[in-house]
């Protein structure tokens, strides 16, 4: 009955064929817009907590299937083309997909109303010095070398790897500015490294999550295939226009960013009884299921 409804029985609640095109669209995109700067997830998972019945849970672990084909996709074109160098990028990935995983496993347990007020604050931190600070970026100009380079990459490499595995959005983002901020990498040498990096923070929550049952296979496979061709023209199209565009793509991206998680704020402020919306919500005491 559900089939000839023009629902699909093997995923929760059953998604009809207009959600699926949904979440195909929304998957290329945020492809795209990973590859390019980060910050598909804002677009990707919203979409994903659309499907009926899906648990916030479900949906975190399924973005995160998706986006690993991107994320592929775009780190090994990046590689042929920029040809960052290994030794930061790969030690970064190494201890990012290690506090991705411990982000994941406290997932549940620590409310994100607790750091949306701060990431709020520093996202506008950083697009004002992005803003008023042009020569940010704009070419390779390393402030560290040797031993202590490495472990300022290693810090970013933990911080923002727990930071995708708890709460996400925005973490290729985080990831590129603080290569730039931080380390001294021009915007295109830091894209590169930070898709690896995020690969491997996408790798990481999967190993908590896969064993956890969270992952719903076929929908997460078939968007993966579309996050990949997403990744694939992003990140060719970021090298070929070059850290400009990187940079006005960036702002775009970090306003987004705060709009979005500055509403949330807000929302879980004013309205603490979000569970009325009839879906799944996240407030102060954590994720709630929707009143019956």
């Amino acid at each position: 009955m559900l089939a000839s409804a023009g629902v699909l029985p093997f995923l929760p609640g059953g998604v009809d064929w207009q959600i699926l095109v949904l979440l195909f669209v929304a998957a290329f995109a945020a492809g795209w817009i990973d590859a390019v700067v980060g910050g598909g997830g804002l677009l990707q998972l919203p979409v994903l907590l659309l499907v009926p019945g899906i648990s916030p849970v479900q949906a975190l672990a399924t973005n995160k299937l998706a986006s690993i084909f991107g994320t592929t996709s775009s780190s090994l074109t990046y590689y042929r083309r920029v040809r960052p160098s290994p030794r930061t990028m790969l030690t970064m990935a190494a201890v990012a997909l290690g506090g991705s995983f411990g982000g994941a496993s406290i997932a549940a347990l620590l409310p994100a109303a607790v750091f949306k007020p701060i990431i709020v604050v520093a996202l506008v931190v950083v697009a004002l010095i992005t803003l008023f600070k042009p020569s940010l970026g704009a070419v390779t100009k390393l402030k560290y070398q040797g031993p202590r380079h490495l472990v300022i990459a290693l810090a970013i490499g933990v911080c923002v790897g727990f930071y995708d595995g708890l709460l996400g959005p925005g973490t290729g983002t985080f990831l590129i500015i603080s290569l730039v901020g931080f380390l001294g990498y021009d915007f295109l040498q830091a894209s590169a490294k930070a898709k690896v990096v995020n690969f491997a923070t996408n790798f990481g929550a999967l190993c908590f999550f896969i064993p956890l049952g969270a992952v719903i296979w076929p929908l997460g496979l078939a968007m993966g295939v579309a996050n990949l061709l997403g990744g694939f023209v992003g990140s060719r199209m970021a090298i070929s226009k070059g850290v400009g565009f990187i940079r006005i793509c960036f702002l775009i991206i970090v306003g987004v960013l705060i709009v979005k998680l500055g509403y949330d704020v807000w929302s879980e402020i004013s309205e603490p009884s979000c569970t009325r919306s009839g879906r799944w919500c996240q407030s102060a005491d954590g994720w709630l299921p929707p009143e019956s």
